[in-house]
């Protein structure tokens, strides 16, 4: 028996509002998170924008230099001039030297641009502590495990319930096949786990940073989608998807479908899978030669430090 439901066009006044208000709100939230990740990630590499570096720096880490040195160069370059961010990082490159720090000039320039916001009172690094300074000035190895571990279960709480109402409004859609809105609804989670699991391969090789900004732009796109659909739905139904003469126009989910076999997109799905079935061999061969051992020591050295 089929089930009966109000689409969104259908709906009352009220609850199109209510729908609109959230949706408004979440994707004014996305665009704020979005501005927050140019600012923070976006800066690891001392440039503005988010690149593949930007990523490996973040996670991996810039095993070249130390954590001080990345940040000056990187998220903090514009807090401080050329000459005051080289003073710090030659005493850090000089090893940090407690008897050096205020002869070097590090201290006060740390203490005249720094501790304004690295002090005890905040939840940053407390630079009034030379012990907080020479523990950054050691290798920079980019997130540590317990902060991986922090960020990840909150990104899968809350990023998991903002699209599952973002779903549950866009489920209420009628100009997508059934076959397509599932899609839509499902892509988000199976990208957030992705995302997650895309952090901490990239903490254990950079060369998975890449699949970071892939599964973050496969959220973006199935947010944007069910965004979208959802409100003209709603608000523009007979505009936009009704032709002149009032008669209902051809499923978009069709069309491109259609398009895209008619381009060989079968024969794209079997490369694709036999390509996707290569990598996974060699990612679980990886994982059990290489990357678990190395996973088991660094988790040790995170212990150990946590002991001391």
């Amino acid at each position: 028996m089929p089930r009966e439901f109000s689409s969104l066009r259908q709906l009352d006044t009220p609850v199109k509002v209510l729908f609109t208000g959230y949706l408004t709100t979440v994707a004014v939230g996305y665009l704020f998170a979005l501005i927050q990740i140019l600012f923070t990630h976006g800066m690891a590499d001392g440039e503005f924008g988010l690149s593949i570096d930007d990523i490996v720096y973040s996670y991996y880490g810039n095993r070249s230099g130390t954590v001080m040195e990345t940040q000056l160069n990187g998220s903090m370059k514009e807090n401080a001039p050329e000459h005051d961010r080289f003073v710090i990082i030659q005493w850090v490159r000089d090893g940090a030297d407690a008897d050096d720090y205020v002869d070097s000039g590090a201290k006060k320039i740390i203490e005249d641009r720094c501790v304004m916001c690295h002090n005890k009172d905040s939840s940053l690094p407390d630079f009034t502590d030379i012990r907080v300074l020479q523990e950054l000035s050691k290798q920079d190895e980019g997130a540590t495990f317990s902060s991986l571990t922090r960020v990840s279960h909150i990104h899968l709480f809350g990023i998991s319930f903002i699209f599952m109402f973002v779903g549950l409004i866009f489920s209420f859609a009628e100009t997508s096949t059934v076959k397509y809105k599932s899609i839509a609804i499902g892509m988000p989670y199976v990208f957030l786990l992705v995302d997650i699991l895309s952090w901490w391969l990239t903490k254990l090789h950079p060369m998975f940073a890449e699949l970071v900004i892939f599964a973050g732009g496969g959220m973006a796109v199935a947010f944007a989608f069910m965004w979208s659909v959802s409100l003209l739905e709603m608000w523009a139904y007979d505009k936009v998807f009704l032709r002149p003469d009032g008669q209902p126009r051809r499923q978009l989910s069709a069309i491109v479908e259609g398009k895209f076999y008619e381009m060989g997109g079968g024969k794209l799905f079997g490369s694709l899978f036999a390509q996707v079935k290569k990598a996974a061999c060699w990612f679980c061969q990886n994982l059990k030669q290489r990357w678990l051992p190395e996973l088991k020591v660094q988790y040790q050295k995170w212990r150990s430090k946590d002991d001391a």
